[in-house]
């Protein structure tokens, strides 16, 4: 299951989790390179590392990979949700299938949440763990436990609408830049391969349920509790000013829980490694360097 690819192409690659779910992924560098496997955000793909994966094939075999209901990966069957451990147990099978030992984990954003959580989970298998503009999941201090409790159980009035359709891929970049911030010249990789042709145009590949909200958020103290069992050595890049759903103060209280972290601010918006995959490779390289 380890194809080899040229360091600037990416290959397609399908991991089988059961009768009902299949993972996406692409695949950079050399089949004998040490294995980098990376995680993308929420409604994001494999696109997100098109621009960082081929800089840093010279190092890795980059395996990006496409979260359950994202991108080219399955959608969860009908009646079952989208939940973080079990995003974990998705990404830890994933590695299995793949003959992953031993590797070293990205993750961005919801990734960044996850590859915090597999390696807390399975740190024998962490050689060492990148996060960008994340660490952990989302939290709950309770404000909002109960009306998130009861939103997440409501039936969609909007269930039997058709999913918006895009005359033209650039209008759907348009569409993406509106509602992320992100330029047009770096939404593309995302957005191409975030669409399927349908008729009338395109839309997108994702799965709508992931907009609905999670019944359930875990708590900060048992976040912090299970960022304190990561022991790979961790870098965490985030973006400067904070991003809003990453307040200063809660990240520093996160990262305190990380024995061996090293936390880098970068001049920026939330996709770092889109906005500037140079210094974002940069970075990856020389963070924790033997």
């Amino acid at each position: 299951m380890s194809p080899t690819s040229r360091e600037n192409e990416a290959n397609e690659q399908r991991i089988t989790l059961s009768h009902h779910l299949s993972l996406s992924a692409q695949v950079w560098g050399h089949a004998d390179a040490p294995p980098l496997l990376a995680l993308h955000g929420w409604l994001d793909n494999a696109g997100s590392f098109a621009l960082i994966a081929p800089k840093l094939a010279a190092r890795f075999r980059v395996i990006a990979l496409e979260l359950p209901g994202h991108g080219h990966s399955s959608h969860l069957p009908a009646g079952i949700s989208y939940h973080y451990v079990d995003y974990v147990s998705a990404v830890s099978s994933a590695a299995s299938l793949l003959g992953l030992e031993r590797y070293t984990l990205l993750g961005h954003s919801l990734g960044a949440g996850i590859a915090a959580l597999v390696a807390a989970a399975t740190p024998q298998r962490i050689d060492r763990l990148y996060l960008i503009e994340g660490l952990g999941p989302l939290g709950d201090d309770g404000t909002n436990t109960l009306k998130r409790f009861r939103d997440a159980f409501v039936v969609p009035t909007e269930s039997g609408k058709s999913m918006r359709v895009f005359q033209h891929v650039e209008q759907a970049i348009s569409a993406r830049t509106m509602a992320s911030g992100l330029r047009a010249d770096l939404a593309r990789p995302i957005v191409e391969r975030g669409l399927i042709a349908v008729e009338g145009g395109y839309r997108w590949r994702s799965d709508p349920r992931l907009t609905r909200p999670s019944a359930i958020r875990l708590a900060e103290s048992q976040i912090h509790a299970l960022l304190a069992g990561i022991e790979a050595p961790t870098a965490l890049l985030l973006a400067k000013p904070a991003t809003s759903y990453l307040p200063s103060a809660m990240m520093q209280a996160r990262g305190a829980c990380v024995r061996d972290i090293a936390v880098t601010q970068m001049d920026g918006g939330h996709h770092l490694h889109l906005e500037h995959p140079d210094a974002v490779t940069a970075w990856l390289m020389q963070v924790h360097t033997p």
